[in-house]
Order: C-alpha cells, then sequence, then structure tokens
C-alpha cells in the first residue's frame, strides 16, 4: 500500500514539478529534519552532563570524574555491539570512506543511533564533539529520503552530502560551516545547482536548531572592542604558533588511534580508554564533554572557572591559570583520541576548537606575563579557535566561517583569516597528509619526524 502510495505520487510529481524544484523541495526536508536532529542530540547530551554533574562541588576535586567517562565508553560499546551492531565511531572518516566507495545507501537506523550513543558518550564526559556523529545522522537522513523517493545514485550522493552538511550546520548553528564541510571536507564535486541545494539545506538546518534553541548562541562573544589593527604582528605569530601546535594535535591524535588499534578485544579497548579519559579529565576537568562552556568563559575574560572543579581549586594567579591552561593543551589531543577511537561515539571538530581557546589562552596570556604585554586574552583565544581547527583539520574555509558564525562575531573576520591561514600554510609546509588518514605519514615532515623519535 506504501509502495503503491509512493509510485502514484513520484508519478504525480513528474508531470507537475521539475527535477530541480523537486531536488530543492528534498533538500528543504533533509535541512529541517537534520537541525531538528542536532538540537535533540544537544539537548540530550545536556540532560545526562545536568543529571550526573550537577551536584559537584566547583571549589575542590570531585572523584566521580574517575568514573563517569569510563562508565560512558563502557555504556557505548555495549550499545554499538549489542544493541545496534553497528561501529559509529569516527563517523566522519566512515562517511568520507562511504563517498569514496560509492555507497551512498545508508542503514535506516543510522538516523538515530548516532544520536542515542553520543548522547552517552558526550554526556558521561567524552573529551570530543557532537559533529560526527549528527554528520552521519543527517546523512542518513538525506540516503534514505532519497532512496525512497527513488532518486538516481548521482542525487542520493547529493542528498546525502546535503544532510551531511545540515547536520554540521545545525549542532554548530553555522549555515556557511555546514557547507564548507561537505565540500572542504567531503569533497563532493558538485555542479551550480548542487552547490545552492546545499547551502539552501545548511541555512534550513541552522535556522531550525537556532529556533528550537530560544535563538541562542553556544558560544556568546562580547564583541563590543573593536579590533585594534596595531595587533597584527601578534596575530601573526598566533598563526604561526597555531600550525607548529595543530602539527603536535594531530600526530598525538594518530598516534594513539594506532596504539588502540592494536588492542583487538573491544572489552579491552573500551576499559583501557576509558580508565586513560578519566584521569585526564579528573586531572583536568575542562576535558569533560564538548567544553562549550569553558569556551564561552575564556573568550569573554572569565578566566578563574578554569580552576572549577579540579584538584588546583582555591589557587590564585595568572601564572597557575597558564599552567593549568598549558597542561590541558597538551591532554587535550590524548582525552580526544581516547574518546574517539576507544569506543566513544563522538567527532573531531569541536575539541581543535577548544584546544585552540585554551592555546590562544597560553599564548596571549603567558605573553602579557612574562614579557609585560597587554594583549586581549579573551579575543586571542578566539582567534585561535579558527587557527588551530584550520590546521589540525586542514580546511581553513570552514574554520574561519565556523567559528566566526558560532559567535557573531563579523568584526574580528580579518584576524581570524589571518590566523587561520597562516595556521594552515605552517602545516602544509611539513605535512601533506590529511587529518582523516588513517596513519600518520612519518616520513612526511620534520616535526612529525621529530616527534616520532621523542
Amino acid at each position: 500500500m506504501q509502495r503503491h502510495s509512493i509510485d502514484r505520487f513520484l508519478t504525480w510529481r513528474e508531470t507537475h514539478i521539475s527535477d530541480k524544484a523537486f531536488g530543492f523541495i528534498v533538500a528543504s526536508v533533509i535541512g529541517l529534519l537534520s537541525g531538528a536532529g542536532a538540537f535533540v542530540l544537544k539537548r540530550m547530551v545536556a540532560f545526562i552532563s545536568h543529571l550526573l554533574t550537577s551536584h559537584f562541588h566547583i571549589g575542590s576535586s570531585n572523584w566521580p570524574l574517575l568514573l563517569l567517562p569510563l562508565a560512558g565508553i563502557l555504556i557505548t560499546g555495549i550499545l554499538c555491539r549489542y544493541v545496534f551492531h553497528a561501529d559509529m565511531s569516527n563517523a566522519t572518516a566512515r562517511l568520507i570512506r562511504d563517498l569514496k566507495d560509492k555507497n551512498y545507501s545508508l542503514k535506516p537506523k543510522l538516523t538515530y543511533s548516532s544520536i542515542l550513543a553520543s548522547s552517552v558518550t558526550l554526556g558521561f564526559g567524552g573529551s570530543a564533539g557532537s559533529e560526527g556523529p549528527i554528520a552521519y545522522t543527517g546523512a542518513a537522513i538525506g540516503s534514505n529520503i532519497a532512496r525512497l523517493l527513488r532518486m538516481s545514485p548521482d542525487m542520493m550522493m547529493l542528498m546525502l552530502g546535503c544532510g551531511a552538511g545540515a547536520g554540521i550546520a545545525g549542532i554548530f548553528k553555522s549555515p556557511l560551516g555546514g557547507t564548507l564541510f561537505t565540500l572542504e571536507v567531503l569533497r563532493i564535486p558538485m555542479s551550480t545547482f548542487a552547490v545552492l541545494a546545499l547551502l539552501v539545506t545548511a541555512i534550513i538546518a541552522a535556522m531550525t536548531a537556532f529556533a528550537l534553541s530560544g535563538f541562542t548562541l553556544d558560544i556568546p562573544f562580547d564583541c563590543s572592542v573593536p579590533f585594534d589593527p596595531g595587533l597584527f604582528p601578534y596575530i601573526l605569530l598566533l598563526g604561526v604558533a597555531c600550525g607548529f601546535y595543530s602539527l603536535y594535535y594531530s600526530f598525538i591524535m594518530k598516534k594513539i588511534a594506532q596504539l588502540l588499534h592494536h588492542i583487538h578485544n573491544p572489552w579491552v579497548k573500551n576499559i583501557i580508554a576509558g580508565v586513560f579519559l578519566s584521569v585526564l579529565v579528573f586531572l583536568f576537568p575542562m576535558l569533560y564533554g564538548e567544553g562549550y562552556g569553558s569556551v564561552g568563559h575564556i573568550i569573554n575574560g572569565n578566566f578563574s572557572t578554569m580552576l572549577n572543579d579540579s584538584p588546583f581549586a582555591g589557587g590564585h594567579g595568572m601564572l597557575l591559570l597558564i599552567l593549568v591552561a598549558g597542561g590541558t593543551v597538551l591532554a587535550k589531543c590524548f582525552a580526544t583520541s581516547a574518546t574517539n577511537n576507544g569506543g566513544g561515539v563522538s567527532g573531531n571538530f569541536a575539541p581543535t576548537l577548544f584546544a585552540g581557546c585554551m592555546f590562544g589562552f597560553v599564548f596571549a596570556a603567558g605573553l602579557n606575563e612574562f614579557f609585560g604585554l597587554q594583549l586581549p586574552v579573551g579575543h586571542f583565544a578566539f582567534y585561535a579557535m579558527a587557527g588551530v581547527m584550520a590546521g589540525a583539520i586542514r580546511a581553513p574555509l570552514m574554520a574561519i566561517f565556523l567559528t566566526c558564525e558560532m559567535g557573531a562575531a563579523y568584526a574580528y573576520f580579518l584576524p581570524l583569516v589571518a590566523t587561520a591561514t597562516i595556521s594552515f600554510g605552517v602545516v602544509r609546509l611539513f605535512t601533506a597528509d590529511g587529518y582523516f588518514s588513517r596513519y600518520l605519514d612519518r616520513h612526511n615532515g620534520i616535526i612529525a619526524h621529530i616527534l616520532h623519535k621523542l
């Protein structure tokens, strides 16, 4: 009966609606559903996190942090192996592989399973992002709608790409960021019509998530202070520093992934990664979850919150803050790789934004503390978000627009462009590998070679 109804609808559509107009309609529906899915994922992560941490004392260490991330990895592993019967880790890399293999028909259960599994991973303290799972969810929505409407393989590929971009646009509330994810990261070849359909999908997804969340930003940024062109030499230096940190970040991410890949027993892998992650989160509680709360505080100048819930709570002084932030910067890539490759279902983009924010703080606060400068620390932390994402993910355009749109900070577009471009250029000077390559090319890049020897 259902199939007969679809046949009648498709026959009517061929007579009354052109292929391109129908493509825009379907893309709009995908954008609406993907944006709603992004909102649901955000709400579920926030609910679980609040349920587990609302009783914490910000002025001291909280011992449950030694158990929660481990429990999250174990529960996620159980869900993936015994409930959903699917490995949903490293979703972006899987999407890239699906597109390369021309596998445009994704399983229907991926429209919801990634959301549920990611909610557990991040809600329990997994130190990663929600963008990978929601991109996979959006891609599955696009794929299944296209299959239901019996679209051609080329149109299925387009709707899959539109759904993935819509997921990113919805989770970051960034339409251009979502669009550039599909073009720059997934690298789907697209015609003018396809790019326009993708842009429409991303705008609808971002606006849907924005409206459902009460028209609020995830990281509101105070843009009342205008950009000082006199700071440009330090911004160029920040871009160079972000590039070298990005090389370190990518190397550690892939090295931890290689080590965990050699552990074939999934229970052992979950436990080792979970224990490692839990210890890092206990030492540096800012690593808990996506970290947007910490990012919002730092870019707006509320630095004292970096010591909340940690063994260093109660301490004072900028030097202590720099040391704690520095430890967090060094540990973030370890924690994220343990989450993503140890059994968690999460993403790779939000961690680079968090790491960039912390790195920018260390950079500017360190120069102020040791050289007597007066750099705006919060602003430099914001610029470095784009710098580290551009260098680590190898996607400078997405990093620029995504950071700018997340903070509604269009007045700082120029320093964001400078930081991201220079960081990406530094990375490209030393390595030509992509972030989602399985193994780091040990023979390509001086920094990677030095780190490998260490």
